[in-house]
């Protein structure tokens, strides 16, 4: 055992993830990687390692397979490796009426973004608390303030993030853990493609860059924010919400979302 502190980041491949996992090398600490790609993290942590001198671990893992929150535990657990950050960064969005969208991939998309989210951070909670220490970041998403039409399942599951984070955030406040929701907008990564939205109005109107986006994610984790909103216009937009009628904020959404 080295002595240093280890981060679990989920998602770690590329955007935000690989980010993040790039700001936690610099400041020291292990890493451990996961995502599908197993190339990209192997090519990740190698860099890592060599630039800061730390252990990356790779673990790769289809997080849509419920089983594979356990086994990546299971797996740390069987080299004594805990976890002293846990960074939930891997979701996926579908742009287009819900109605006419893969009900598999809509399924797939609540499994990555709400379910495993809540076993990994179930899992590491179990260790920090026995330790009293320990930080969670959720990455969540302004789309987590509001109902999205035409992507109505990821709007869904980025506001589940949100108000899951705020309560046990709540809850283990007094333990010596915190629990942070990362609310980003619009950001430069490969989510727009994914998602069918990279046409959209609202990436249109400009995308912040991953590596901005992390910074402010890692800083918000570190000074234990329970929510915390990215860029002056999205802290705008997001508390906008809460003075303006329904039907209208759901008109807007909609029409940012058009393709």
């Amino acid at each position: 055992m080295d002595g240093r502190e280890t981060a679990l980041i989920t998602g770690a491949s590329m955007g935000i993830g690989r980010e993040l996992a790039k700001i936690v090398a610099s400041d020291g600490r292990d890493l451990v990687l996961v995502a599908r790609s197993e190339d990209k993290l192997q090519s990740l942590a190698k860099e890592l390692e060599n630039a800061h001198g730390i252990v990356a671990r790779v673990l790769p893992a289809d997080l849509t397979d419920p089983e594979s929150p356990a086994r990546i535990f299971a797996a740390l657990q069987s080299e004594g490796v805990e976890v002293d950050y846990l960074v939930n960064n891997a979701g996926f969005g579908a742009n287009g009426p819900f109605a006419k969208l893969s009900l598999e991939s809509q399924m797939n998309m609540l499994q990555v973004n709400i379910d495993a989210l809540v076993a990994l951070t179930h899992l590491a909670l179990q260790g920090m608390l026995a330790r009293h220490g320990g930080r969670i970041l959720n990455i969540a998403s302004t789309a987590g303030f509001q109902a999205g039409p035409d992507m109505a399942v990821y709007y869904a599951s980025k506001s589940f993030v949100l108000l899951f984070s705020e309560a046990i955030a709540e809850e283990v406040k007094d333990a010596g853990v915190t629990v942070t929701a990362h609310c980003p907008g619009a950001t430069a990564t490969s989510f727009a493609d994914t998602a069918g939205n990279d046409t959209s109005i609202l990436f249109k109107l400009g995308a912040a860059p991953a590596d901005k986006v992390a910074r402010h994610a890692y800083r918000s984790m570190m000074k234990g924010k329970v929510v915390a909103i990215e860029g002056l216009m999205n802290w705008l937009t997001a508390f906008s919400v809460r003075f303006s009628p329904r039907f209208l904020v759901r008109k807007i959404a909609r029409w940012m979302n058009k393709t």
